[in-house]
């Protein structure tokens, strides 16, 4: 298993590696100017001006997102459960939902920070709604996806709603509640990034407009390079919850992985 794992990490790490050479050298090669393209280099040693700075800005952010993608997945679950056991509800919300989805979070950010103001409301607000929509569809679609034949069973055999709730339709929709929580992980940091690009008092978002109106290019790339790993966190965390909460379907994949 561990092999696995590094054999399926090394080679990203290696590419990565290798642009990162390749992209300081040609900085150099070319005379690229620094408040164009810094070169890597020039990016560390901003990182190392900036990191005392970056824990209050990091706080923030990862508090935003994580509220923010708490709030959307409950509400998202919520929407599925009314969605699949009501089927006029499901006609009348999905196309909302679907219209909601073609609104850009950069239009809707400032609306948000006036009517919220510039604390934590607004960004949070702009995480639930990136997280509401996939964690709603891809609920609704696991609950839809179950299995009717045992459902019947069940019911044959006395049981309950609660029993058939957690003997079929929580196994079932799981691993879609999952997927869903794994596309919003992974946009949940953005988001919050983005509410406070418009307005803030602390955040990364801040923190990328100070860099950029101070034409510090270097410390611009510090903040997405931060922003990237603190993504690729949360989407690991998700990725390793679902595991835990849904081990069958992991199971599953590691035996086909093997077949092939």
């Amino acid at each position: 298993m561990r092999r696995f794992r590094v054999g399926r990490w090394l080679p990203p790490a290696a590419l990565i590696a290798v642009l990162l050479c390749c992209w300081e050298v040609a900085v150099r090669v070319f005379a690229v100017p620094a408040y164009i393209l810094p070169p890597p280099s020039s990016i560390v040693r901003a990182f190392g001006e900036v990191r005392p700075l970056l824990g209050e800005h990091i706080a923030t952010t990862g508090t935003e997102a994580l509220v923010g993608i708490a709030i959307g997945a409950l509400a998202g679950v919520t929407l599925a459960v009314a969605v699949w056991a009501v089927p006029w509800f499901r006609r009348l919300t999905y196309p909302l939902l679907v219209a909601s989805q073609t609104i850009p979070m950069v239009v809707l950010a400032p609306l948000l920070v006036l009517w919220f103001g510039f604390g934590l409301t607004p960004k949070i607000v702009v995480v639930a709604l990136i997280a509401l929509f996939p964690v709603a569809i891809s609920t609704a679609q696991g609950l839809a996806g179950a299995d009717d034949e045992q459902i019947d069973l069940l019911r044959s055999m006395g049981a309950q709603r609660r029993d058939i709730l957690r003997l079929v339709l929580i196994p079932s929709a799981t691993p879609a509640f999952f997927s869903g929580l794994r596309i919003a992980s992974a946009y949940a940091i953005a988001g919050a990034v983005i509410g406070e690009w418009v307005g803030a008092s602390s955040g990364l978002g801040l923190f990328l407009t100070r860099s950029q109106a101070s034409f510090r290019v270097d410390r611009v790339f510090v903040g997405v390079a931060v922003i990237v790993v603190l993504s690729v966190a949360l989407f690991g965390a998700v990725d390793l919850l679902a595991r835990l909460a849904a081990p069958w379907q992991h199971a599953q994949r590691t035996r086909r992985k093997e077949r092939t």
